[in-house]
């Protein structure tokens, strides 16, 4: 069983800094697996990809967070973060920790939500203007 739990979120001005964190527990000691990704979901909106990592070099983000946000993994906590730094209003939603069960991906596939099997709950993050 699989189990992702999102914290971190919260509410800042335009220009602020969150780091959200992903904890992942697996039944039967299995570690996390390669390939996570942040989602968020704007009220209205379709989820869309924000960042995601496999391994650790293999990183993709959406080009309205390229050079503010960052995606990294702490194996040792099993743990995914994303450190958001210069946030803008249009970064307002839910943000959602996912967990895909497979061990390869193509480029295309790393931002799609159907990639994704495992979803924890969601943290909040609003940015006021």
């Amino acid at each position: 069983q699989v189990q992702l739990v999102e914290s971190g979120g919260g509410s800042v001005q335009a220009g602020g800094s969150l780091r959200l964190s992903c904890a992942v527990s697996v039944s039967g000691g299995t570690d996390m697996r390669d390939y996570m990704a942040w989602f968020r979901q704007a009220p209205g909106k379709e989820r869309e990809g924000v960042a995601s990592i496999g391994g650790y070099t293999n990183i993709l983000y959406a080009e309205s967070v390229k050079g503010r946000f960052t995606v990294s993994k702490d194996t040792a906590e099993n743990t995914l973060l994303l450190q958001m730094n210069n946030l803008k209003p249009e970064d307002t939603g839910m943000y959602y920790c996912a967990m895909s069960s497979a061990w390869t991906m193509l480029g295309y596939q790393l931002l799609q939500s159907t990639s994704y099997q495992y979803w924890g709950q969601g943290t909040q993050v609003t940015v006021s203007s």
